[in-house]
């Protein structure tokens, strides 16, 4: 449902949305006119992801993604006004060196971004980070289950927690998330059963991708929703639109119409007054 004019999504508004049983909807948008639809349409939250080096730039995986990058987009979405509350990912590095170098890239982001929240992968192995960056006043969303971040150590992105010893390191690790303060969960690619059990353990909204039903809210890639591409897309995704046809077609029809001297035609040209149209003869 379209929020009505004025209503801004923020970070307690989304905490709140788990008490009150009200599900959450989060989409990913990397520019203006995508934020300027997606706050329109009602999407409680935009996240401005590293995924935009695969959608946008062509990379095979989002390790190449920099704060630069981040800030940049950010501040495209940003621009837009969104009702949505705007989160934007901490990327590979960002906060794996130190914890003081962390903080000054999330206010960084937040600054120079106009981010309202950022998001960071995984668990105990980034407790004192998360804890240093909310310390900071900085709203962070955790991010459980596959970290795409970790591709290189493993291997592929592949489901998480199916193996008793992960589930429960998941379990637990959403659990110290809460406590040190985190405002909400992303649950990625991880069995439903799992992901239903950590949505009752904590009081915090998970949001999931791949992690089924179960989650308080869903959060899905922009252009995979809308069907931007006809490459490979994974199992969780579900194509609500057929834009790569659409588009196809239309740049189809322009060339050939093109070809054909059909365009430009009359309606889409230009005429000069009379009387300089007199002159010229």
């Amino acid at each position: 449902m379209p929020q009505l004019d004025g209503e801004k999504i923020t970070v307690l508004t989304i905490k709140n949305r788990k008490e009150a049983g009200e599900k959450i909807s989060a989409v990913t948008s990397y520019d203006y006119p995508s934020a300027k639809i997606a706050s329109k349409a009602g999407i409680d939250i935009i996240l401005v992801g590293d995924s935009l080096g695969m959608v946008l730039h062509g990379d095979k995986n989002t390790l190449k993604v920099d704060v630069d990058d981040i800030i940049y987009h950010t501040s495209m979405v940003a621009k837009a006004e969104p009702l949505s509350l705007v989160v934007s990912d901490m990327p590979f590095q960002s906060y794996h060196i130190s914890v003081e170098k962390a903080v000054e890239n999330a206010l960084k982001i937040v600054k120079k971004g106009g981010a309202e929240a950022v998001k960071l992968e995984g668990g105990r192995k980034r407790f004192n980070v998360i804890e240093a960056i909310i310390n900071a006043e900085i709203p962070v969303m955790g991010h459980l289950g596959l970290t795409p971040q970790s591709i290189n150590r493993l291997g592929a992105y592949k489901v998480q927690g199916k193996v008793k010893g992960k589930a429960k390191e998941i379990i637990q690790d959403a659990i110290e998330l809460e406590r040190i303060g985190v405002f909400a969960l992303v649950l990625e690619s991880i069995p439903l059963e799992l992901a239903k059990k950590i949505t009752e353990k904590v009081s915090i909204p998970t949001i999931g991708i791949g992690a089924g039903k179960y989650c308080d809210g869903q959060v899905m890639v922009f252009h995979d929703l809308i069907g931007f591409t006809n490459l490979y897309l994974p199992k969780f995704v579900r194509k609500y639109a057929d834009v790569y046809s659409i588009i196809y077609d239309a740049l189809e029809r322009y060339i050939n119409d093109i070809k054909k001297e059909n365009f430009p035609g009359d309606k889409e040209s230009y005429h000069l007054n009379k009387d300089i149209d007199e002159f010229l003869k």
